[in-house]
């Protein structure tokens, strides 16, 4: 696929007026993206589990304009609030995607939007708001346009959430999705795809617990975060490494390889923290609490023989990864031994998921 192929066709459809709601889930990287290329190309292949609890809900409202507007004409609220802080990263979402979606200036658009998750809790919230929201509107173009396939809508709507925030197109679909180009795996920079290969049942119902460290906002955006990777001294080993650990994963995805899978998965995660730590400017994204809870649980790990491992965004707070067999003992070690370390003893119990829902309207 190329990116003129997103460019629709004439629009055979008439639509004057509707409304849709999409919960998308969020996502936790197990190979990390970062770095990127203009037009939110990434600088490395990635993939990731997606969740099942942790989800934004959006509904978009919509009705046609008497004629095309200047500029584009929305309401947004969030929690049932109006939340005009969030607009211009709408409008600049919006600029981005209306040569795919040109019927942008044509409607009012009332976007409502709520998150299962705290907010600032950790949670990829970019990644399941882009992704709903782009959903939302790739259910106006499929009124529009009734032919399009659901492998093109799916494609699409992961393009287009890409546009919004990097990792909200490995939202679209699960429970394993890939994207940026990888020499094996066939997959693309424009969107992600499902994990083609075989997967071993026991990634299949992965849990994932997130622990909340620190709750407060993010020392570091995730587009500085990104861009501190151009003239990185240690970038091109970086994105050869994510290379290589895609390639390994294909034969421990195949085989249940747990052992490998948490070398690998643990790797990736202090390496992102690595390269964030000798940047120029550098960062350090751990709190004391961080490396307690990395500490406590390579000790259970290893006197246990417990397969739990870790993950790491860019931030302070600790995703804990374990197959669901091992849930009863590992909910035990958690709240013995982690709570302590979590802001106000708050954490999030998920598991991997299988992607993005339309929701049915009851009163419909």
């Amino acid at each position: 696929m190329r990116e003129q192929d997103f460019e629709p066709a004439n629009y055979v459809g008439q639509v004057d007026e509707g409304k849709v709601t999409y919960r998308s889930p969020s996502n936790i990287a197990l190979v990390k993206y970062w770095g990127k290329k203009e037009h939110q190309i990434p600088a490395n292949p990635s993939i990731s589990f997606t969740l099942e609890s942790c989800a934004t809900t959006t509904t978009v409202s919509f009705t046609k304009l008497k004629s095309k507007a200047k500029d584009y004409s929305f309401e947004l609220s969030f929690e049932g609030k109006p939340k005009e802080d969030f607009k211009p990263k709408i409008e600049v979402f919006f600029n981005r995607i209306e040569p795919y979606l040109p019927f942008l200036k044509e409607y009012h658009f009332i976007i409502e939007t709520s998150n299962s998750f705290p907010h600032s809790s950790g949670i990829a919230s970019s990644a399941s708001g882009m992704s709903a929201l782009a959903l939302c509107l790739m259910h106006l173009e499929m009124e529009l346009q009734p032919d399009l396939t659901i492998e093109y809508f799916n494609q699409k709507a992961s393009f287009l959430a890409r546009l919004g925030s990097g990792s909200a197109c490995r939202s679209i679909e699960g429970p394993l999705v890939q994207w940026g180009k990888h020499e094996t795996v066939g997959s693309t920079d424009l969107f992600g795809i499902r994990y083609p290969y075989k997967v071993h049942p026991v990634f299949q119902e992965y849990h994932d617990t997130i622990l909340l460290v620190d709750k407060g906002q993010k020392q570091v955006s995730s587009t500085v975060g990104h861009d501190l990777m151009h003239n990185h001294p240690f970038a091109e080993q970086r994105f050869a490494q994510a290379h290589e650990n895609l390639t390994k994963l294909r034969t421990v995805f195949e085989n249940g390889d747990v052992e490998t899978f948490i070398q690998i998965v643990e790797s990736e995660a202090l390496t992102l923290h690595a390269m964030m730590m000798t940047s120029l400017p550098y960062f350090i994204l751990m709190k004391s609490n961080t490396l307690e809870i990395i500490n406590t649980i390579w000790a259970f790990r290893k006197k246990t023989g417990t397969p739990v491992c870790f993950t790491l965004d860019a931030g302070a707070n600790v995703h804990v990864l374990f197959p669901k067999a091992e849930k009863e003992k590992v909910d035990r070690f958690i709240a013995d031994e982690l709570v302590v370390f979590c802001e106000n003893g708050q954490y999030i119990c998920d598991s991997v998921g299988y992607g993005a829902k339309k929701l049915i309207d009851k009163n419909e």
